[in-house]
């Protein structure tokens, strides 16, 4: 199993939008929401190349964000961990 961990953006939260479209990937097996923090469970990963879209939304006006983290790791083996960090959001 492979976990996409998502740390949102202070004064951001996902859209139910969001975690409806990612729960009808097949890829998909379980989202969990804690804090402020989206863990995106998958069955496995193959070569195939995959795209995951979190639609996220202010909620309240933060001044100087800190750069947030999207972790990449296999359940069973977390010693594989694959960190990218993100500072904006698109439109």
């Amino acid at each position: 199993m492979v976990i996409i961990e998502v740390s949102l953006l202070s004064g951001f939260v996902m859209t139910s939008r969001s975690r409806m479209l990612l729960e009808n990937r097949i890829i998909v097996k379980k989202i969990e929401v804690k804090a402020n923090v989206v863990y995106i469970y998958l069955e496995k990963l193959n070569d195939e190349s995959q795209t995951f879209i979190l639609q996220v939304e202010q909620v309240i006006q933060v001044k100087n964000l800190k750069p947030a983290s999207i972790k990449i790791y296999d359940y069973y083996q977390p010693g594989g961990l694959q960190i990218s960090y993100y500072s904006g959001v698109g439109s």
